[in-house]
């Protein structure tokens, strides 16, 4: 009886672990995060949550044609999902960039025509001619028609880089050994006159969320501060496929967390089968 009782427990600890690791955080849910020890590299590293305050709207970026063009032009009536990304980067940007279109790919408005899609590079050394080889990328896995003139790749120099981050809350470090950036993930939606409405954390947007929050951001309504779940871009190993130190470590203290979930969890039982015996045993004698 105490064996399969434990197993069963055990098979649903870890089904609820494995749930929520796979579930991205949004401003809908309340998430309780083990961050693990950052190194040096990444401090300073991270998205402050700046809502309500406008971004510089007069900052002037390039197209995936090379035209300058201000922020305003995107700005016009809709609200604005917004990707800060650089289009040379080994991975996460791609999985940032891949959870936008698929939630895209799900919800009903459509861009270009319901909201605007910004994809901001912030590496100054990314070109116009890098920019329009993702837009080709991302319309081709867009589902629907509609969105060449709604989704936007732009490119810019250090100061409106600088501009823009900074207003955002985004904070990012390059290392030159590596010739990479240490950033962590997640987009931001704004409402129609550039003020900042919703933070979204992690590489996976759910369709449902980002929905809301459009309709919220058009209706010019600021949301809530979300809990922090970040994943950072630092010393991705090509020729291995993995992550440093950090991704490293925030495994082991998930699995660690997961570990002293379920132990507790094996003890209270076992506590409760041993009292449950003895008061068999007492009834029995």
């Amino acid at each position: 009886m105490l064996l399969k009782t434990i197993i069963s427990v055990s098979a649903l600890v870890l089904f609820a672990f494995a749930g929520e690791a796979a579930t991205t955080p949004t401003y809908t849910a309340q998430t309780t995060t083990l961050q693990p020890a950052l190194p040096g590299a990444l401090q300073g590293v991270g998205i402050d949550q700046r809502l309500n305050q406008s971004i510089p709207l007069n900052l002037v970026f390039k197209d995936e044609l090379g035209r300058a063009v201000p922020l305003s032009t995107y700005f016009h009536g809709k609200p604005v999902l917004l990707a800060l990304v650089y289009y040379r980067c080994p991975m996460l940007c791609t999985r940032i960039l891949n959870g936008v279109v698929d939630s895209l790919n799900t919800i009903s408005f459509t861009p270009g025509k319901d909201f605007e899609v910004l994809s901001v590079s912030f590496d100054p050394k990314d070109t116009p001619e890098l920019a329009a080889a993702k837009k080709k990328t991302y319309l081709a896995s867009y589902k629907r028609a509609g969105p060449q003139n709604g989704w936007h790749f732009l490119t810019g120099d250090s100061a409106s880089i600088k501009a823009l981050t900074e207003a955002v809350g985004f904070h990012y470090k390059y290392d030159p050994a590596t010739q990479q950036f240490a950033h962590a993930s997640g987009i931001m939606l704004l409402t129609p006159n550039g003020r900042l409405s919703r933070y979204f954390y992690g590489v996976e947007y759910k369709p449902r969320d980002v929905r809301l929050g459009l309709v919220e951001a058009s209706n010019n309504k600021i949301g809530n501060a979300v809990d922090e779940v970040l994943l950072f871009c630092y010393h991705y190993d090509a020729a291995t496929g993995k992550y440093g130190a950090v991704a490293m470590n925030a495994e082991r203290v998930g699995g660690a967390a997961f570990l002293l979930l379920a132990g507790s969890c094996l003890l209270l039982l076992w506590r409760r089968e041993r009292r449950t015996s003895r008061q068999t045993l007492r009834r029995a004698g």
